[in-house]
């Protein structure tokens, strides 16, 4: 019988072919300084162009839950989409496939060719601070989710960089600890996504992290980079380091480090053809780099003479429409007592900060700018009948400055040093972040001497206002007329990135009135470092209102609790709690917020929780209230799709992509270095893995999630690997399953697991149907790594299959013998 997908497969291996070809003959026509400096970026984001053979600049950007392209601003907004842990807890490759689809759309509208994402470094510790931008503290549900992500992506035409390769699963010295793995560990867990990504999607890049492994940091990681990555996997994409990884010309090139980034400032480029000149490394080890690069160029169609990957996108999707649609599907209900939820008929109070002020995104190099953000109060406005919601603030979680917005119109002006004003530019906020060739037009850097923000604020309450400033230099703060600061911010402790990431510091208390617009202008004296490799202009106005007296704002939210029908309260973390930059300390949730739903719960039996975080908090009230809600960080459309999850408009789709419990309780939460190293003692027992191994319950299973239907697991067939497993929806509503199936050896064996999940699937019916899966058991979930000779070894015998809808909920069970 003839292969239907043969043609679509020649015509594949011939683009791919003609491709290469392209890549040799540019790759012949350039010099070796011309290839040095391809090696290096040109700026904070681009590699240069090289007329020459037909090459224009290649651009890249951050991701992972938008596009923000190169200006760093919210002139230029962006789609913002729920975050990677809430994408997981989907279980949906597809869904992830659809949201690479839309980002592949926002890159190509931005001039974008490289999108820096996704991120698949596991779970490690609930204390990670960056987890909200990973999947999963599970390697194969980690591997399935970046699958469908960078497929979908690539599939409009527009690279990717698995990142960050590999073992980057903490923040505490990201530049310079070493973190010491066992070979079992890195291949069963911390490669795993990575090799999965690679067999699955073919991904176009992959970025090298800050950190070392077992010595070689991952820059100049021979072993891991170019004997396992290019040649036992055969990964033939393009490598970018992390930003400001690279530290040495010839140990990054011989690790197999393509590019250096940011430039021009960077250990390639001259130093790397001085290197070649001096005998160091061979015009040979450029070419192969070279080469990768232009790969890289011709797939997403930048190299003259090479048709690109994909010449006919994928068909327009509608953002905000996805948005919704992910953000709906990832949330996790994780308790509904008496049914609680979708919300009956009556009043509801509304209580939280992040009701009202929503946090859609975690921060640092994550941030995007969304065109709108539709916050839990707005949906819930716009869903329920008028007059039946109120709202009060109850607890506020920020205990710092944010950067200033609400009630500020502001400008940026651009002065030389005779206070000659060169350039003026818009401000949407009060951050500045111009970085390279990003600045105000007729504005350079070599004459740039200030920034001044100035413009207005109108308080919409009356009282002390805080105003502070975010960043590192010479800053003159002025509020109504009065100038308040005026002084050299200076650095607390040495971190390239402390401008970035760094809080604000608090400079003036001013008393205003609700209403009543006063001037305000902070401004900066520009120093940029001698020879400053990357040029970046980053400070912020930052403001924090009125603070209230705690007591009282409880006292409010009570009396509004006891006077509904329900009570909603949505409590948060804050960017100086889930952050790039830093780990967390403990999983409390900040301010008085804990203080806030108990008492609320207490006046109210029917207080339902939404919880406003992109990782695992602690809830010691889950038993005191009626429901509990997960809502991750939802992306710009959260409080729509928490609106459509409430009133039952939709179930909430989502299970556990982690496993949430007390940190008392967590069996693994070191991150922090001694001497410079990090030893992974816990080896293969991470996440459910090492909750089974100690024995503990956690408050909440990997996997647990509720629906609005029941389900009937009715049976499993085994033919092989291959299991058919049919269920039943015998609930009154319509409603999706993840049907889930882990795998327990007959013969416990004290170096693996006790258990592990080996696939799930999707299933849907409505009202009394019947729905049936078929899930095949990939060969790796029966495999482990044999240290002592390097490789896979399948491991024979009889296992369990436990097939349910978490890993604490086992529904229906077979036997398999391989």
């Amino acid at each position: 019988m003839a292969d239907p997908q043969a043609p679509a497969r020649t015509a594949h291996e011939a683009g791919a072919a003609a491709r290469e070809a392209a890549v040799e003959r540019a790759l012949a026509g350039l010099g070796l300084d011309a290839k040095t400096r391809l090696l290096a970026g040109q700026d904070m984001w681009t590699l240069p162009a090289l007329p020459e053979i037909g090459l224009a600049s290649l651009v890249m950007s951050d991701g992972p839950i938008g596009v923000r392209g190169v200006r760093w601003t919210a002139d230029d907004p962006s789609v913002a989409l729920p975050s990677p842990t809430a994408l997981a807890a989907s279980w949906d490759p597809d869904l992830a496939r659809r949201a690479g689809v839309l980002l592949a759309q926002e890159a190509r509208r931005k001039g974008v060719h490289v999108l820096l994402a996704p991120t698949v470094n596991l779970h490690r510790s609930p204390l990670g601070g960056r987890h909200f931008e990973a999947y999963s503290e599970d390697p194969y549900l980690t591997g399935r989710i970046g699958t469908g992500y960078v497929a979908g992506v690539q599939s409009g035409g527009v690279a990717t960089t698995v990142k960050h390769f590999v073992a980057n699963d903490a923040e505490t010295d990201r530049f310079t600890v070493n973190n010491l793995v066992s070979e079992r560990a890195l291949r069963e867990l911390y490669l795993a996504p990575f090799e999965a990504i690679v067999a699955g999607a073919r991904p176009w890049g992959v970025m090298t992290a800050y950190n070392s492994v077992n010595g070689p940091t991952m820059t100049e990681h021979r072993h891991l980079v170019q004997e396992v990555l290019r040649g036992a996997w055969g990964f033939d994409g393009f490598n970018v380091s992390d930003w400001m990884a690279a530290r040495s010309t010839t140990g990054a090139l011989r690790g197999g480090l393509d590019v250096a980034m940011p430039g021009p400032g960077t250990v390639y480029g001259e130093a790397l053809a001085r290197a070649v000149r001096a005998g160091e490394v061979t015009e040979a080890e450029v070419d192969a780099a070279v080469r990768n690069v232009l790969r890289l160029a011709a797939r997403v169609g930048v190299l003259d003479g090479a048709e690109p990957a994909v010449t006919e996108p994928p068909a327009a999707v509608d953002g905000p429409a996805l948005a919704r649609e992910i953000a709906r599907r990832s949330f996790v209900l994780v308790r509904n007592e008496r049914a609680a939820l979708p919300l009956r008929s009556g009043t509801v109070a509304l209580i939280g900060a992040a009701a009202r002020d929503a946090r859609i995104l975690g921060g640092g190099s994550a941030t995007v700018f969304p065109a709108r953000v539709v916050s839990p109060l707005d949906g819930l406005t716009a869903a329920l009948p008028e007059g039946s919601l109120t709202y009060a603030v109850g607890a506020d979680p920020n205990t710092e400055l944010a950067v200033a917005d609400r009630g500020f119109e502001l400008r940026a002006v651009c002065r030389d040093a005779d206070g000659k004003v060169i350039g003026t530019g818009s401000a949407p906020n009060g951050h500045i972040q111009w970085m390279g060739s990003d600045l105000p037009e007729g504005v350079t850097h070599d004459r740039l001497h200030s920034v001044e923000l100035t413009g207005t604020f109108t308080p919409r309450e009356s009282g002390p206002h805080t105003f502070g400033i975010k960043g590192v230099g010479a800053f003159t703060l002025t509020v109504d007329g009065t100038t308040h600061y005026d002084d050299v911010q200076r650095p607390a402790k040495d971190d390239p990135f402390l401008s970035f990431f760094g809080a604000p510091e608090p400079r003036a208390e001013v008393d205003l009135t609700a209403g009543e617009p006063v001037e305000v202008g902070l401004t900066h004296v520009v120093e940029l470092p001698e020879g400053a490799g990357m040029k970046v202009v980053t400070f912020a106005l930052a403001h924090a209102e009125p603070r209230r007296d705690p007591d009282e704002m409880i006292a409010e939210a009570v009396r509004a609790a006891r006077g509904a029908d329900t009570a909603v309260v949505v409590v948060a973390t804050t960017d100086r709690v889930e952050s790039e930059g830093f780990d967390r300390t403990d999983l409390r949730l900040p301010g008085r917020q804990d203080d806030l739903v108990r008492a609320v719960a207490a006046a109210n039996p029917n207080t339902v929780v939404v919880v406003n975080s992109g990782s695992p908090v602690e809830l010691p009230w889950r038993e005191e209230v009626a429901a509990v809600l997960l809502s991750w960080f939802p992306g710009q459309e959260g409080g729509a799709a928490l609106a459509d999850v409430l009133t039952g408009r939709d179930e909430p789709g989502g299970r556990l992509p982690t496993t949430w419990g007390a940190l008392a309780d967590a069996p693994v939460t070191r991150v922090t270095p001694e001497n410079g190293e990090l030893p992974y003692d816990e080896d293969l027992f991470i996440g459910y893995r090492a909750w089974d191994r100690a024995g503990r319950t956690p408050a909440y299973p990997f996997g647990h999630g509720l629906g609005y239907t029941d389900w009937t697991y009715e049976s499993v067939e085994v033919d092989g690997t291959t299991a058919k497993v049919r269920l039943r929806n015998t609930g009154d509503r319509p409603g999706r399953e993840v049907v889930q199936l882990y795998l327990a050896p007959a013969e416990p064996d004290a170096s693996r697991p006790v258990r592990w999940l080996a696939g799930f699937a999707g299933a849907e019916a409505g009202p009394g149907e019947r729905a049936e899966v078929t899930v095949e058991l990939p060969r790796r979930a029966f495999e482990v790594w044999d240290e002592a000779t390097g490789s896979w070894a399948f491991v024979k015998g009889s296992y369990e299959l436990r097939i349910g809808r978490s890993i604490a909920d086992r529904r229906i069970t077979a036997t398999i013998t391989v």
